[in-house]
């Protein structure tokens, strides 16, 4: 029997990272998901994710989990970089700790992880490493400057490192949702208003378009279905936009000035 196919997903505990962890179990796949909170081990000839114990932003916690990892199988055939949050809230009422944090998961957090598993990657000769970035990172959401920041920042590594790694039989692809419907808004940090902030107002029309739009939004299911031509394909494309906005933002930067883009931008969130 040949060998299935191996994936490793960080974030897949909830969310987006589960959508892609279940879609790729029922293609065959043997899928490694990381969670920091610790998940049971399937038994012998049981097909069901197999749970990782890691927390993105400790050293030592990924060092162990990819140990974990590669005590059971030799190699990745695959790698989801999806563990991630949002932060909310003005770039000057925004403390310089809940910006370092942000940037501590989605960015530094990625790196953690891709650095030594690219390496095994690059000496085995093959290996698709897929980085869940946003559209936000081409059309950055007020009062989540910090977040749509990290999202830019993985765009320009997925453009950087493809370049890098082009002789050595390896790629990368950026998978960048829109406003996908998942608990995210749960999760994020919001934050709150400064006493007598000249930004309340405004903030306040932004979180409440924010916090209604994405029950509306597509589910996850679109994302599961971008990482699996990304994964599958033989000739997977560098980037993946996914929702309703996907479209409407590529034109919109190809088409449109910077600033009528980000009076775009202000209309919708009605600001």
């Amino acid at each position: 029997m040949a060998e299935r196919p191996c994936v490793l997903i960080t974030g897949a505990s909830s969310g987006l990272g589960s959508a892609m962890a279940t879609r790729m179990l029922e293609r065959g796949w043997r899928v490694f998901g990381t969670s920091r909170k610790p998940r049971s081990v399937p038994g012998p000839g049981e097909r069901s994710i197999e749970w990782i114990e890691m927390d993105v932003c400790d050293d030592a916690s990924v060092e162990a989990g990819l140990a974990a990892v590669f005590a059971r199988t030799p190699h990745l055939d695959g790698l989801v970089c999806n563990a991630g949050f949002g932060i909310f809230g003005p770039v000057e009422e925004t403390e310089l700790e809940r910006a370092r944090a942000q940037f501590e998961t989605n960015v530094f957090g990625v790196l953690r992880v891709v650095r030594p598993v690219l390496a095994r990657m690059r000496a085995r000769g093959t290996g698709r490493i897929l980085f869940v970035g946003s559209l936000a990172g081409r059309a950055p959401i007020p009062f989540q400057a910090h977040y749509s920041a990290s999202k830019a920042a993985i765009e320009a590594l997925v453009f950087s490192l493809a370049n890098e790694i082009h002789p050595f039989g390896l790629s990368v692809h950026l998978i960048e949702p829109g406003d996908i419907d998942t608990a995210f808004n749960d999760v994020m940090d919001w934050g709150a208003s400064a006493p007598g902030s000249p930004y309340a107002e405004r903030r306040e029309r932004c979180e409440k378009t924010i916090r209604e739009s994405l029950p509306k939004a597509p589910k996850p299911s679109i994302v599961a279905d971008a990482v699996e031509h990304a994964l599958t394909s033989r000739r997977p494309r560098l980037r993946y936009a996914v929702g309703n906005e996907a479209r409407l933002v590529g034109l919109g930067k190809r088409l449109l000035s910077d600033g009528l883009n980000l009076k775009l931008i202000r209309d919708h969130f009605g600001i």
